[in-house]
């Protein structure tokens, strides 16, 4: 396959960002000549660098263009306005269910129909596959009747949702058109902290709207990010994101796509979230392929555990086990008739490794189980009672949650 983007923040933040930037671009230009400055006679105080000499140019470019124009010249034409519609049905109020006022709720008057409306939204999106293949935010066309996608040059298309993940938030949308321009994608496992990081979305309903800033951080679980249903660990990035955002790329100073932004925290500034190019990509795949994606699951809840969680466990009358280790992850639940208790795990037990890999929290659990393979056997060791244990699972297919 080939490759993708996304997400949103503050317009008067983006207009420091580039005050900031011009700023720059001034101190870039000029250096102090020290000498100058101990001896008026000497040669004028402001030295002109050349663009080699001026440490400022990798990031600037030379003449009037940077890395960051450049970019956004290269993927702006990919990236796409989504606007997805939807039916909700609407519960009268109490009392107020007789038919004959279904009218005065927006159903016609006699109608068998309970009364609905309609929700509308809009979504970033961009293309990545020339021949009509849209990657964008599963949230985006969740429930939608209809999808639309606009490109940059004003051509709107119908779209076919072929599929969408709710548990990564991805989404592939197909529009009838061949020929596109279409995005490159990077590789996200590369992705190191202070890498410089550009978003492009439709925020607001600004399109094609810019932001840039740095990676901040990778390898955030959902729960840090908090979206604890979804299993991916996610790109931080303090590229201003806002609602509209969502489905659109985040770029490498390259331009390739390395994250579909995603996520902002609603309590906080400069805090967006990127799912990973290369997690967005392998779903994907499996959308296109199939409309489905088959995540594994083996039916437990966890925690982490701590010294607190172990007194507070150990303290409680109600407590229906105790626990002797110290650290590790703590299994407190087991779903009935899941993998997990098929392969007989307890309430209590600590995991301590899953297949080949030692596991100190509850994300490398989830991490090492989205990796493992449906159906096949997965060794697991255990801590029981002050006992070592090995047990087999074998994980199953996730069930729908609806």
């Amino acid at each position: 396959m080939t490759k993708l983007h996304t997400i949103r923040k503050q317009p008067l933040l983006y207009v420091s960002l580039v005050l900031l930037g011009a700023g720059s671009m001034v101190a870039g230009d000029r250096f102090f000549n020290s000498q100058a400055l101990s001896s008026p006679t000497q040669a004028p105080l402001v030295s002109q660098l050349t663009p080699s000499q001026n440490p400022f140019s990798a990031v600037l470019g030379q003449g009037n263009s940077n890395f960051i124009a450049e970019a956004v010249q290269q993927v702006g034409p990919s990236v796409v306005r989504i606007n997805a519609s939807r039916t909700v049905s609407q519960r009268l109020p109490a009392g107020l269910n007789d038919p004959r006022l279904r009218p005065f709720f927006g159903n016609q008057e006699g109608s068998a129909e309970p009364p609905s409306r309609t929700e509308r939204g809009v979504g970033s999106g961009f293309i990545f596959d020339a021949d009509g293949l849209v990657m964008t935010n599963a949230h985006v066309v969740d429930g939608a009747d209809r999808v639309t996608v606009t490109l940059r040059d004003g051509r709107t298309f119908e779209g076919q949702v072929l599929g969408d993940d709710p548990i990564t938030d991805v989404a592939v949308i197909k529009i009838d058109a061949t020929d596109l321009p279409s995005v490159s994608l990077g590789n996200s496992d590369d992705l190191q902290p202070g890498e410089w990081a550009i978003a492009i979305g439709n925020p607001l309903g600004l399109d094609n709207t810019v932001t840039a800033g740095i990676i901040s951080a990778t390898g955030r679980s959902s729960a840090q990010v908090g979206v604890p249903d979804q299993r991916a660990s996610f790109i931080q990035t303090d590229a201003a994101i806002n609602p509209g955002n969502s489905g659109g790329p985040l770029l490498n100073q390259w331009g390739e796509v390395i994250g579909i932004n995603t996520a902002i925290r609603a309590n906080a500034q400069g805090l967006g979230f990127a799912i990973p190019i290369n997690t967005a990509n392998r779903i994907a795949d499996q959308l296109i392929a199939t409309g489905k994606v088959e995540h594994p699951f083996l039916g437990i809840q966890m925690a982490n555990l701590t010294p607190e969680l172990k007194q507070n466990i150990n303290e409680s009358p109600d407590a229906p086990f105790q626990v002797q280790e110290e650290s590790g992850v703590l299994v407190l639940q087991i779903v009935p008739n899941s993998p997990a208790a098929q392969a007989g795990l307890q309430p209590g037990d600590v995991l301590v490794k899953l297949g080949d890999q030692t596991v100190t929290d509850s994300t490398q659990v989830q991490q090492v189980v989205e990796q493992a393979t449906i159906g096949n056997d997965l060794p697991i060791e255990v801590r029981r009672n002050g006992q070592t244990l090995t047990l087999t699972i074998q994980p199953a297919s996730m069930p729908n949650p609806s």
